[in-house]
């Protein structure tokens, strides 16, 4: 109890340090010694909407998880390739439908209940069986990564066998993303509802204190299977405006700042700052509602890619830290990416000739924009520069701003009845992933996905279908290739940037990298 009591005052004492700190201005030296050693406060971009694993999509929320929680398996460090955790090997049946799994011996929970076959079977139950007990305490929105699963089997305390309902080529992938954490069934059956303000997983910091709107601190696990983390203790203090984040991390009011805006990376170039860049599947892109209003022209989508001056937001407003997008795969999955496609051109003349063609010129548009957000980069910027390119062919653009999570609440439900465009971010741990939860026509909301924007084309589910179960990498690279071209001519979004993801860490901070699946991994990170 008496380390627990320690690293818990240190870390509160670290986060009351920094609260008194959110008024200093860029100019005042560095009061780094204000928040004590081995307690990291990082900045984040928002409030977590919940820590139960199951139950969110956003990286946010998922760069607090994955240093609570673990799953079978885990992204080798700076690579999205799968190896063991949880489990410590596993087969696959010849015709690729059966996997089977060992699983790590003597693990236990934070809450002190035992890691076993039984516990994985659960996990996967609450999500996938609508008659499970748990189920109820969802929804889980990327049960989706999952619904080749036929069944869960415990053959044994430490041996699981999943049935697949075909092969599922991204199911290992899957498994290694924060949906595949694995959550203590007893704090679930304890907590109900609740769970996502009371998690417990078997990861190397365990959850202390949640502070609305203030902190989420996580402590040491000192019983880590993969050996106890460097630190005490985590403080995430969501800071969603990025000037005041920018602030904090000058004045020393934080160790570690997650997405920092273009414009402020100059701030950080002296000896007291390190900064990180890693590329990354990362797309930004705006939603386009092919159901109703202008949009459900496929001429006006195009319209629209043309009318936006995409290297002018990456070269200006992002100062160079993307790439202009061409469809809707990031190039990061060097084996499945197109690189024939090119980038719509910036044409604003081709754009208010297809406005003529489709009699919408002067169409009035509804735009919503975010404040910020995981991935989203520069948004409120990115959205008045995108207002502006396309007002200058003649559309009429209205902005309604939101914060991050009340514009998820607006957007994922569909842009039906609402709005007519959508800002949005996607970053991928397989390219079956975004075009699966958001371009298939079995993805629109009711259906429980995530194509907000209704597009709907019978060959690209085709393709998708056959991709995931395809079995040899070539196969599924052709197949996502001719994807990305008839969505690119489709226009379902307009495609604006690739991002190199940043982050920036004080001279106190060692041991820190970014990894290409834009997670936080910290139970190595040091800080003196």
């Amino acid at each position: 109890m008496k380390f627990l009591e320690m690293t818990r005052r240190g870390a509160l004492a670290a986060m009351f340090a920094t609260t008194a700190l959110a008024g200093v201005s860029m100019g005042v030296a560095p009061a780094a010694a204000q928040t004590p050693p081995g307690v990291l406060i990082v900045g984040q971009i928002a409030e977590p909407k919940a820590l139960d694993p199951a139950a969110v999509t956003a990286v946010n929320d998922f760069r607090i998880l994955m240093n609570v929680y673990d799953g079978l398996v885990r992204y080798k460090d700076g690579t999205l390739e799968v190896e063991p955790a949880l489990a410590t090997d596993w087969s696959i049946s010849k015709d690729g439908t059966e996997y089977t799994f060992t699983l790590r011996e003597g693990v236990s929970f934070h809450d002190g209940s035992a890691f076993d076959a039984e516990a994985v079977v659960f996990n996967f139950e609450r999500m996938l069986n609508e008659d499970h007990p748990f189920h109820n305490t969802g929804p889980f929105p990327l049960a989706f990564f999952f619904s080749a699963v036929e069944s869960v089997e415990a053959v044994d305390d430490l041996t699981v066998k999943f049935k697949l309902n075909a092969p599922y080529a991204p199911f290992l992938s899957n498994l290694a993303y924060p949906t595949g954490l694995i959550v203590s069934p007893e704090a679930v059956k304890t907590h109900g509802a609740e769970f996502g303000r009371n998690p417990s997983g078997t990861g190397a910091f365990k959850f202390a204190e949640w502070r609305s709107n203030e902190a989420v601190v996580v402590e040491k696990n000192p019983d880590y299977w993969d050996g106890a983390a460097e630190l005490d203790a985590v403080v995430f203090r969501p800071i969603t405006d990025a000037n005041t984040r920018t602030a904090e991390m000058l004045a020393g009011g934080i160790d570690l700042m997650v997405e920092v805006p273009p414009v402020a990376l100059s701030e950080f170039q002296g000896d007291a700052f390190t900064v990180h860049e890693q590329a990354g599947p990362h797309v930004w892109f705006l939603i386009l509602n092919a159901k109703e209003g202008p949009f459900a022209d496929k001429r006006v989508r195009q319209a629209a890619n043309y009318a936006i001056n995409k290297s002018a937001i990456v070269n200006d407003v992002l100062e160079g830290t993307a790439e202009v997008a061409a469809g809707p795969t990031p190039p990061a999955f060097a084996w499945a990416y197109n690189e024939s496609l090119e980038p719509y051109p910036y044409d604003p003349d081709k754009a208010r000739e297809l406005l003529t063609e489709a009699g919408a010129e002067g169409a009035e548009l509804t735009f919503y924009v975010t404040e910020g957000g995981s991935g989203m980069l520069d948004p409120i910027a990115m959205g008045t520069a995108i207002q502006a390119d396309l007002n200058a062919v003649g559309l009429d653009v209205k902005i309604e701003t939101y914060e991050w999570n009340t514009f998820l609440g607006e957007v994922n439900p569909g842009l039906e009845g609402k709005a007519d465009m959508a800002e949005m971010a996607w970053m991928t741990n397989d390219p079956d992933t975004l075009p699966f939860l958001a371009l298939r026509t079995d993805a629109w909301p009711d259906k429980g996905g995530f194509n907000s924007g209704y597009y709907s084309n019978p060959k690209v589910d085709e393709l998708l279908e056959a991709a995931r179960v395809a079995t040899d990498q070539d196969e599924r690279a052709k197949l996502y290739q001719e994807m990305q071209t008839i969505v690119q001519e489709d226009a379902p979004w307009v495609f604006v940037a690739n991002w190199k993801q940043n982050a920036v860490t004080s001279e106190r901070v060692g041991d820190f990298a970014l990894q290409p699946s834009f997670f936080l991994l910290l139970d190595d990170v040091t800080k003196n």
